[in-house]
């Protein structure tokens, strides 16, 4: 083999354009018109684009990934996960076209590719599932009978793909047919196909998965487990391995029953079998991911085995070379997923990354997608980057993802980076306390410091007078003739806005000596150095190391003790803005959280609603936001008609208040 094609983006491009490099295999990139300079795209030997940013015209079509790896000379092409990784069709189409399609066989995606499906041949195989209904009469009416059945609390599941969408828990089946309905949505808009699977909701559960390997000679191998308990709406962002909850015995029983599953779906390549794993001990069978997995680098870290390498070698026609008792897990690892998101909504955040910094040192290992400048867009899932730890066991790989994530900097994106913080100091999680209910049971207290504190002043002010290398796209606020003109020799005066607060910091230096007047108090401050990123600061015999960048808006970036800050400089009155009438916008309007399409509208104009009542739900990224009436009163207007694609900054809808304030609200939950 000596060409191949990444047929993805992000993150999991670049670890398998990586891999094909240790192998002497030329990688060929592709990718959408909103990748066009994408790091994957970068590395790549050959690059070719596929179309518009929308999946659906560029990495989801088929067709035009084919014509790509024939016109770059590919021999083969490796899907990653998501987009055509579990496209039974697709894989026909590469073999049927003589390409080598680095995953199992299209008859094993089919097998396993719907829920419904999976848990018929699991069964059969004898692996427990979840008791439930799997069966083809898909009317609301059968389905109301099987929940009152199965009875609650219960779990409806798209049939089709993963990733926490078209899935629904039913408390009540008073809310049943609502659930349904927006199960179904959901699926349909992701997967094309909204059919749905019914299993009771076991409660507090820990997410088990058993890693596979399976070549065309009939040997299959499982690779011991992964945790993936911590979810936020079904998805993960917390992986380990090994599992805490298992001994010996159980892994090996799980283990088996993994094979068993591969093997009933004539299974070839890595695979993933999942299980929940309820409090007494008792496993079911979920489903099976017929790709690899996001979280694969933890098992590789603790198996020493390359699962691309061995991807790629299955592939190729080669037999496995190991049995299962040379499969051992020594020593403990743990990935966390950094996303530009809120940590508390979830929502997520798209903008320039203007600078991020991971962490290195022994036993941590990042896989990204993305390094400083580049974008996180609307378009695709908003991962930044994963972050990987192995120690020699729990306790020294948990000490060391809490150290790791402290030196992680993210400048210019808001990220989950507090909830990862959080997670990994929690005493129940440091425990190994884990189930998928956890952020439910454990409220973190994520709260970040508004107001900037003095060492992020004093920093601001000299580098606010001092730029690293500001290039055309990072402009600099600067006081025309702040360095010129300046009353009572009291310093050149740096005006910042930080939080609600406006300060004005007075500098004055000799060479790299400052002194920085700040509400009246002096500071001195010496400079040791200074960087295009960095500088160290020494503040009365203490130094400290700041991080810092520019945003396109000329704000200053400052990432300080694992906390990011943002220092905004006011730009100088210009007669425009002396004269403009009102002298500013209007405070009252509050904007949509995100672009995304107005699927359902719930109220009219002239409605009376309540607080906390839904007013409207909105897709965004593939998943619905239901938007919710923040104080009770009437709907005076809405802008968007049902079905109506939205920009993020829109004002979603006008409501007043009972006492008879006008405000827009766009709040999501």
């Amino acid at each position: 083999m000596q060409r191949m094609l990444i047929a993805n983006r992000g993150e999991i491009a670049v670890r398998i354009l990586r891999a094909c490099r240790e192998l002497g295999i030329s990688p060929v990139a592709v990718y959408s018109e909103a990748d066009a300079s994408a790091m994957h795209v970068r590395l790549a030997d050959a690059a070719v684009c596929l179309g518009p940013p929308a999946a659906t015209q560029s990495y989801l079509r088929g067709e035009a990934i084919l014509a790509a790896a024939h016109a770059t000379g590919a021999e083969a092409i490796h899907p990653g996960y998501g987009f055509l990784a579990e496209n039974a069709a697709f894989a026909r189409m590469c073999r049927e076209a003589g390409m080598i399609f680095v995953g199992p066989p299209p008859e094993a995606i089919e097998a396993m590719g719907g829920k419904i499906g999976a848990r018929h041949l699991a069964t059969a195989a004898g692996v427990p599932v979840v008791p439930g209904y799997d069966g083809p009469d898909q009317s609301d009416e059968r389905l109301m009978i099987e929940a009152a059945r199965i009875g609650t609390p219960l779990l409806i599941k798209a049939s089709a793909g993963g990733g926490g969408k078209g899935m629904r828990v039913v408390t009540d089946l008073a809310g049943f047919t609502d659930a349904l309905a927006g199960a179904r949505r959901e699926a349909r808009a992701a997967f094309g196909d909204d059919a749905v699977l019914l299993e009771r909701l076991i409660v507090r559960p820990r997410h088990i998965e058993i890693q596979v390997l399976a070549d065309a000679y009939g040997t299959v191998l499982h690779l011991g487990e992964r945790e993936c308990s911590i979810q936020r709406r079904h998805q993960k962002i917390l992986e380990e391995a090994p599992s805490p909850a298992l001994s010996p015995a159980l892994r090996a029983t799980m283990g088996e029953a993994a094979v068993r599953v591969a093997r009933a779906a004539g299974y070839v390549n890595a695979g993933t079998v999942e299980f929940v794993l309820d409090p007494e001990g008792h496993f079911y069978f979920l489903e099976m991911n017929t790709r690899l997995q996001v979280e694969h680098p933890v098992t590789e870290l603790v198996t020493g085995l390359d699962l691309v390498r061995w991807q790629i070698a299955i592939a190729k026609g080669e037999p496995l070379t190991l049995t299962q008792s040379d499969i051992a897990m020594r020593g403990h690892a743990i990935e966390v997923r950094l996303y530009a998101e809120d940590p508390v909504s979830y929502l997520p955040a798209i903008g320039q990354l203007a600078l991020f910094a991971p962490p290195t040192g022994p036993g941590i290992r990042v896989d990204a997608g993305l390094s400083s400048g580049d974008e996180v867009t609307v378009h695709y899932d908003p991962m930044i980057a994963k972050l990987i730890v192995a120690g020699e066991d729990r306790t020294a790989a948990v000490e060391r993802l809490r150290a790791a994530l402290e030196a992680t900097v993210v400048l210019g994106l808001t990220t989950n980076l507090a909830l990862l913080r959080a997670l990994a100091a929690h005493p129940a999680y440091r425990a190994g306390a884990t189930h998928t209910g956890f952020l439910s049971d454990y409220p973190l207290d994520l709260e970040q410091p508004a107001e900037a504190p003095l060492e992020v002043i004093l920093a601001g002010a000299i580098l606010a007078q001092h730029p690293s290398q500001p290039t055309s796209a990072t402009p600099l606020r600067h006081d025309p003739f702040a360095l010129h003109w300046r009353m009572g020799n009291t310093g050149v005066p740096v005006r910042f806005r930080s939080g609600d607060h406006d300060l004005v910091a007075y500098t004055q230096h000799r060479g790299n000596d400052w002194t920085i007047d700040v509400q009246g108090t002096s500071h001195p401050v010496r400079r040791v150095m200074q960087g295009a990123t960095e500088c160290a600061l020494e503040f009365g015999g203490r130094l400290e190391r700041f991080l810092f960048a520019h945003d396109r808006s000329g704000d200053l970036l400052i990432g300080w003790r694992g906390n990011g800050y943002r220092l905004t400089q006011p730009a100088p009155l210009s007669a425009d803005s002396a004269t403009r009438p009102g002298g500013g916008h209007d405070a009252a309007g509050l904007t949509a959280p995100m672009p995304g399409t107005l699927i359902k509208l719930l109220v009219s104009e002239g409605e009376a609603i309540e607080e906390g009542q839904p007013l409207m739900i909105l897709e965004a990224m593939k998943m619905e936001h239901t938007v919710v009436a923040p104080y009770s009163g009437v709907v005076r207007r809405l802008p968007f008609a049902q079905g109506a694609s939205v920009t993020g900054g829109v004002n979603l809808i006008e409501l007043e208040a009972e006492e008879g304030a006008l405000a827009i609200f766009p709040n999501s939950r």
